[in-house]
């Protein structure tokens, strides 16, 4: 039954979504709805499942989830619709909205599944989403920092943490889906299904092989393929 709740909210989520990006004209406002839709699932769930995990997963998504959908709105409001959105014009409803939703159900699946008390084992996740959360919010500032100074167009950013990761900040949503997998673990191993969809789909479809094929060719970013990894953190060569 819990199944078929979080199915149908998801959906009727989705589904709110999509008849706001026809009034809006852009379908790229779903990456806004991505963080917010997280937040009302683990919202929802505690109702009807109260536990003291749940409960921290709110909060915690709470943090990520506005964060992440104030920082993407910022970004995006005075710009010209996201491209990939854009050529999907044609059946967005299936294309966009319902294939996220359907990726959102599978993430989801450590907090819809939640169960027991909560154990030390459990506060590794607090520890992991932590750690993914300062790489999020740090390499989306100096991002955003870095694009904002003029001095900077046609450079690639490679200071802070992007000296240590060529995408820093998939590197932290991937790590935070890993903790809150930690944070609701509890024998249900099946769940581990939730943290593996978003690390594929970072790595090996919309994520970073969509930002690495942009810059294929690009003479200064391919020195810096060579020096800096494309996903996990490591202390440059050379570095002091």
């Amino acid at each position: 039954m819990a199944i078929i709740i979080n199915i149908f909210i998801i959906w009727f989520y989705m589904t709110t979504w999509y008849f706001i990006s026809l009034y809006k004209k852009r379908n790229d406002i779903v990456d806004v709805a991505w963080g917010l839709g997280f937040i009302l699932i683990t919202f929802l769930n505690l109702i009807f499942n109260p536990n003291i995990k749940l409960l921290i997963s709110l909060c915690l998504i709470t943090i990520w989830g506005i964060r992440l959908a104030t920082h993407i709105y910022q970004r995006n409001k005075n710009k010209k619709e996201d491209p990939r959105y854009k050529k999907l014009r044609k059946n967005s409803y299936l294309k966009v909205f319902l294939i996220q939703g359907i990726f959102m159900w599978l993430i989801s699946l450590p907090i819809t599944n939640s169960i027991g008390v909560l154990s030390w084992f459990n506060l590794i996740g607090i520890a992991i989403w932590s750690l993914g959360f300062y790489f999020e919010s740090r390499a989306d500032n100096e991002l955003k920092t870095f694009i904002n100074n003029k001095n900077n167009r046609g450079k690639i950013l490679q200071t802070g943490l992007w000296a240590l990761s060529r995408h820093p900040n998939y590197f932290g949503e991937v790590t935070i889906w890993w903790g809150i997998w930690f944070l609701n673990f509890n024998s249900n191993w099946w769940t581990i299904i939730g943290p593996l969809t978003i690390t594929f789909l970072i790595l090996k479809v919309s994520g970073i092989p969509l930002i690495e094929k942009r810059y294929e060719g690009n003479k200064e970013y391919e020195k810096y393929k060579k020096r800096v990894p494309v996903f996990i953190p490591k202390w440059p060569k050379g570095a002091k």
